[in-house]
């Protein structure tokens, strides 16, 4: 259940890109920014003219890179990535959309990438790991946060590549962060998702990037949650321009009662705050006014609602809570949680949620680490099976093991998919 490319930055997809970057990535950066590399700073950023029609409100370029400068980052950085590949200067926008929440318009936001060439370019949405801290949100860039900075230009290494980079904050986050981030719940990770796409088109419209209707989804942790629940909600309702043509989903927990059982198997858990995430956002999401007392023991379910604030970090909710899972959980719902008619309404929002319903028909690879302990590798595997039991071809889906944790086996992911996406682009 769970954004940083590489260690933090490559945490960060674990985690929403988030912590420990290792001294060779603060080197690099350092270096970079101190021999000036790139040529755009906030000094010099200024609000474009806004848009007056669809769904796209409000842009602002926020940062401009060369292509020279991004395969230099990438050299740095310890991916063995083909550096030839990055072509293209970028220019990073800042940009708010329109989408909805619980039946009402709400204003969404995200970085978008565009390429600055006039050769037609694909579509990439990158959807990050779990947040928690309203700070790291994408959008809410600051090129003088060093590891925004480094996130930023990474996710600018893909459009270099040819794409125009979509990178959703999701719901709860930038501009609506007046509203619980709707965790781990398909039907508005979904839209969001699928709505800053269309936005993302009217931008690169608007700048006269064309577009070649070829889309793509990538994402890791919630990232890859996200990542299914957007492919599943287009092939359902396909988007008029756009051709989705593979997507590439990394250890996400697809298959929410699968995730609740296992849990509930556990001595331990390490990370209880992810399992709080969900259940404050069910609580909030779908009205459900007993669920924390239904499902955590005091003083946890209490503490519970204060903890998603915006402010705490991951390791501060986790020492609000406790990771012994008899303590922290309801006995009587460990117990009887799959039998007793007054849980029926958190049997059907884990089912209601789970992404194992569906027949997907266009390209989607599966990734997870054999060794997680977060979200096991088994969910991968059953969610895997189970569609194929739905009529899934083979052809069409893929599952990857991967070597490593749901921190270590990020890098494996992404050195697997990147060439991958650009052999389909």
């Amino acid at each position: 259940m769970v954004n940083r490319f590489m260690k933090k930055n490559i945490k960060v997809m674990a985690r929403g890109y988030a912590h420990n970057v290792s001294s060779t990535i603060r080197g690099y950066l350092s270096v970079l920014l101190m021999v000036v590399l790139f040529s755009c700073s906030e000094s010099d950023v200024v609000p474009d003219p806004q848009p007056d029609q669809g769904i796209l409100k409000d842009v602002e370029l926020v940062y401009s890179a060369s292509a020279s400068q991004i395969r230099i980052l990438s050299q740095l950085s310890g991916l063995n990535l083909d550096v030839n590949e990055f072509d293209y200067d970028v220019d990073i926008y800042r940009i708010t959309y329109e989408t909805s929440f619980k039946g009402t318009d709400i204003t969404a936001s995200g970085l978008v990438v565009l390429p600055k060439t006039n050769d037609p370019v694909a579509m990439l949405s990158f959807q990050h790991g779990t947040l928690t801290v309203e700070a790291d949100a994408p959008s809410n860039f600051s090129a003088s946060d060093s590891d925004a900075l480094t996130n930023a230009l990474l996710y600018g290494s893909l459009s270099s590549s040819g794409f125009i980079t979509v990178i959703p904050d999701y719901l709860g986050f930038g501009a609506s962060s007046s509203v619980l981030h709707p965790y781990y719940v398909e039907e508005y990770t979904a839209s969001s998702v699928v709505d800053m796409l269309q936005a993302a088109k009217e931008l690169a419209d608007e700048k006269d990037i064309r577009f070649n209707t070829k889309l793509f989804l990538a994402g890791y942790s919630e990232g890859g949650y996200a990542t299914m629940a957007a492919h599943k909600a287009i092939e359902a309702n396909p988007l008029e321009g756009f051709e989705l043509r593979a997507s590439f989903a990394g250890s996400g927990a697809y298959d929410i009662t699968g995730m609740q059982e296992y849990l509930f198997t556990q001595e331990t858990y390490d990370d209880p705050y992810y399992v709080a995430y969900v259940a404050q956002s069910y609580a909030e999401t779908y009205d459900f006014s007993s669920l924390l007392t239904d499902f955590f023991k005091g003083p946890y379910y209490e503490r519970i609602p204060s903890l998603f604030d915006g402010q705490k970090s991951a390791e501060q909710i986790d020492a609000q809570l406790t990771t012994v899972i008899a303590d922290l959980i309801q006995d009587d719902l460990a117990a009887n949680l799959n039998t007793e008619q007054k849980y029926t309404y958190l049997r059907d929002s884990f089912e209601d949620n789970s992404l194992t319903d569906w027949v997907p028909g266009v390209k989607l690879f599966l990734y997870h680490g054999e060794s997680d302990l977060t979200v096991p590798y088994q969910n991968s595997l059953d969610t895997y099976n189970a569609l194929l039991s739905n009529g899934a071809s083979p052809d069409v889906l893929s599952l990857i093991p991967l070597e490593g944790s749901h921190g270590t086996a990020v890098t494996p992911y992404i050195l697997d998919f990147v060439p991958r996406l650009w052999t389909l682009r």
